[in-house]
């Protein structure tokens, strides 16, 4: 089989698993999106052990830098600033997305803005029926409500199916 129509198929096959996994048996646990995120990830990082690693741990990196930033934003409050203060709270923290790339385990940039940009992109624009929940309410809860604990969850079991559908697809392709 052609390399292009295995990694296809290999995609096809544990994406519907990974769905399916993560809209059924595992709602609530995990996020279908950000795992599709890191097994992006792990392709655009080259889909090698090293490039396992650097994504869980750029995007699990990235999540952590983020969560601090909507910590900050949550708890602190310059009313004078308007907008200006969660403004300046993201340019100080995106800071140490990209200062740390000289530390191979972090040289992937991308990966640590994926992360950084899924914790705040979920943990924004979830809606929220009762303004005492949701997750800017609960990036300190012990559980799956808060945002870094579902999200890094999700980069993590995404990556390794990024893996497995480069070893099946490399399965596919051998004669």
């Amino acid at each position: 089989m052609k390399q292009l129509v295995a990694l296809s198929l290999s995609i096809a096959i544990l994406g519907a698993i990974w769905a399916y996994l993560a809209l059924g048996p595992l709602s609530g646990y995990v996020l279908v999106w950000a795992g599709f995120i890191a097994w992006g990830c792990y392709f655009h990082s080259g889909a090698d052990s090293k490039a396992l690693t650097k994504t869980i741990v750029g995007t699990c990196y990235g999540a952590i830098i983020g969560w601090i930033a909507l910590l900050l934003v949550v708890n602190t409050s310059m009313p004078a600033l308007g907008v200006v203060w969660p403004a300046l709270i993201v340019g100080f923290t995106v800071f140490f997305l990209v200062i740390v790339a000289s530390v191979d385990l972090l040289s992937v940039v991308p990966a640590n803005v994926y992360g950084f940009a899924a914790i705040v992109a979920y943990s924004l624009h979830q809606p929220s029926a009762d303004p005492g929940v949701g997750p800017l309410k609960n990036l300190t809860s012990g559980s799956f409500a808060n945002p870094l604990i579902l999200l890094i969850l999700s980069f993590i079991i995404g990556a390794f199916f990024g893996m497995f559908s480069g070893k099946l697809a490399g399965a596919l392709t051998k004669k």
